[in-house]
């Protein structure tokens, strides 16, 4: 979400009637593509893929839940074998389900339902929940207000909710989880915060960088509130469970954490877009590889750490938050990059109330790139270099620049 003359420079070349401009063909082309492909009937797009592909998983864990036989939901095979019983033949989707077993129990309510109603039902959902939490963001930046129809055509132009929608995944709940932090730390409500944050514990990539951000940054009472949060979802979720369910997603995890590699299709890593995913493009060298990701990932947690303790207006603290979330989350694909919507607003809405600052036009043009890049993913097959990550971390850099100006000037406390 790019800000109405953000990047606003000697030549003024990025206007709010070019942002539009660019967002609306954005949106016209996504959304274009997505009509002509899904448009034909059938559990089948017009390329022959599955619609919603990545969601078949989620019915076939509720299903094994409602058996009594949740022990396999980490066995790759049964989740091979249900899938084959949806589609009716064999495919060449090849998924791992990676979530706690909490995360199917919502989608047991479905089950009566065909796998095309239960996507589309879910489908319709998410995009209720990814909108819902742009307006309440939106409603929270009074620099913003002037612009609705901007914000919201910027909102269905973003790339990462075109591949979020036609894979069927939950990225929009993650999106949930950081808004409901969002608000409840601008209200100063620092211990909500925290136990919306550790909701994320459904997807524990996100939680790599932020408890480490939060204790740095002695930020007490939402790193207290994470833990209690993400402890109890764990303990209840073990309580209904058990060990023999339990044991095996913790194995999954560990597995995936150690070897991240081996839990990843072929062309994964052109779809990610973490510091992780940026060195395993550049360099062919796996130790290379690790002891980058850790010194690079060490700096964006310092960085965030940083700007949390200083006299950053609150809407910048959060936004460098997030930032170091998704720099520093190693397995983290296009459509979980909704989670940065709330950054950009913030960021977007800076600029705004402070036109005549010097490092206006950079917000704005790194507000552009970061929101344009990721939907240039697929060329790092051939040039090895995933530009988004860079365009996150300048930004993420840019916001430490700013936050130790004296002249800083807080939006709100």
């Amino acid at each position: 979400m790019t800000t109405p003359d953000a990047g606003a420079s000697s030549s003024g070349w990025l206007t709010q009637r070019r942002i539009r401009a660019h967002a609306t063909m954005l949106a016209l082309c996504l959304w274009g593509v997505c009509a002509i492909d899904y448009a034909t009937p059938g559990l089948f797009d017009r390329a022959g893929n599955i619609k919603f592909q990545d969601f078949l998983q989620f019915p076939v864990a509720a299903r094994l839940i409602t058996q009594g036989r949740a022990t396999e939901l980490y066995d790759d095979q049964v989740l091979a074998d249900g899938i084959r019983a949806i589609v009716g033949r064999d495919t060449n989707v090849r998924l791992q389900y990676f979530y706690g077993p909490q995360v199917a129990l919502p989608f047991v309510a479905l089950g009566r339902l065909s796998f095309p109603a239960q996507a589309e039902i879910w489908a319709a959902l998410s995009l209720l929940i990814y909108f819902g939490c742009i307006y309440l963001l939106w409603k929270t930046c009074p620099g913003m207000r002037p612009y609705p129809g901007l914000v919201l055509i910027c909102a269905a132009a973003y790339p990462p909710l075109f591949h979020f929608f036609v894979r069927g995944q939950l990225s929009a709940v993650a999106l949930a989880c950081f808004t409901a932090a969002c608000l409840a730390f601008l209200a100063g409500r620092d211990w909500l915060a925290g136990i919306a944050l550790g909701f994320l514990v459904f997807k524990p990539q996100f939680l790599v960088a932020i408890p480490f951000v939060l204790l740095l940054a002695q930020a007490w009472k939402i790193l207290a509130g994470l833990v209690l949060s993400a402890g109890a979802q764990s303990a209840l979720t073990f309580l209904y469970f058990g060990p023999t369910v339990m044991s095996p997603y913790l194995n999954t995890l560990l597995h995936s954490a150690g070897r991240p590699g081996t839990a990843e299709l072929l062309y994964s890593p052109i779809q990610m877009h973490s510091l992780r995913t940026f060195w395993v493009l550049l360099i062919p060298w796996a130790p290379a590889v690790w002891t980058l990701y850790i010194l690079s990932s060490l700096a964006a947690i310092a960085i965030a750490a940083s700007i949390w303790k200083s006299s950053a207006p609150r809407p910048l603290s959060f936004g460098a938050l997030i930032l170091a979330a998704v720099l520093v989350n190693p397995h983290i694909y296009i459509y979980d990059l909704l989670a940065l919507a709330p950054a950009f607003l913030l960021v977007a809405e800076w600029t705004i109330n402070h036109a005549q600052h010097r490092d206006k036009p950079s917000f704005g043009w790194l507000l552009y790139l970061a929101f344009l890049l990721p939907m240039l993913g697929p060329l790092s097959r051939w040039t090895h270099l995933q530009l988004s990550v860079p365009a996150f971390a300048a930004l993420l850099w840019q916001l430490w620049r700013l936050s130790h100006e004296p002249s800083l000037n807080p939006l709100s406390s």
